[in-house]
């Protein structure tokens, strides 16, 4: 059973949602433009997050993100792209869109939930959510970025590299890695020129989900805890301005 189907997500207009992030509520809630899930409180900071390409916001590996980010203060704001929306209703696989697309889909919920009132916003995402996040800070600029399991390049294809867009990256961007993760092992990411904005997490052993192999010692629940011990701590600099340096 779905994510979404054990959830109770209240259906309310774009103006009550806002007016409920104003009061620091959280919760599940059905916008026109697709469910929206808002975790924790904002002591640290905001961040919209998106998912990766074929796994969405219910997937164990986010459902764990988002909640260790709400313990340590970030508050999450969890949205779901159109074609996913889509796979749900048709209960069948496909492919995402055009990058583009999504990046627009993106900025939309991005001015949406932006407001002076509140923190600012960072961006953020998981794999492809992550890429889509970048090329919108590119474009339109933010106050930082959180990827998750960067796409460096497609998997066996280093020479396809996605990082054209990141010298345009003016914000401060954490990019937590498995260093076994076949989208950009450790070894690779350590010859790509990069941005002193861009700081490093790795996380030992881990693959593109996070997940070591038994031998390590390690479980992929004690990586995530890692992970968001880092987005935390990062996020956290960055509002006191006192930033930390790679690892």
């Amino acid at each position: 059973m779905s994510h979404y189907t054990d959830l109770d997500y209240a259906s309310i207009t774009p103006a009550e949602c806002r007016q409920r992030l104003l009061r620091g509520e959280d919760g599940h809630w059905q916008l026109p433009d697709g469910p929206l899930e808002v975790s924790g409180q904002a002591t640290v900071g905001r961040l919209l997050i998106a998912h990766g390409a074929g796994a969405g916001q219910d997937s164990t590996f986010l459902q764990r993100l988002r909640a260790g980010l709400a313990e340590g203060g970030v508050q999450t704001l969890a949205i779901e792209f159109a074609y996913l929306q889509q796979m749900r209703r048709e209960g069948r696989r496909r492919p995402p869109p055009r990058v583009d697309r999504l990046v627009e889909e993106m900025a939309a919920w991005c001015d949406f939930l932006s407001h002076p009132e509140l923190s600012p916003l960072w961006l953020g995402g998981k794999s492809m959510g992550g890429r889509v996040a970048s090329l919108l800070a590119a474009r339109d600029g933010a106050p930082g970025l959180v990827l998750c399991g960067y796409p460096f390049h497609p998997p066996a294809k280093p020479e396809r590299l996605r990082l054209d867009h990141w010298p345009r990256l003016a914000c401060p961007t954490l990019v937590v890695q498995g260093t076994r993760d076949p989208f950009g092992t450790r070894e690779e990411v350590a010859g790509y020129a990069l941005s002193e904005r861009v700081r490093l997490h790795w996380l030992q052993d881990g693959d593109h989900d996070w997940k070591p192999r038994r031998a390590s010692g390690r479980s992929q629940a004690q990586l995530i805890d890692e992970g968001v011990a880092a987005i935390v701590a990062f996020m956290t600099a960055h509002a006191s301005g006192h930033p930390q340096p790679s690892e």
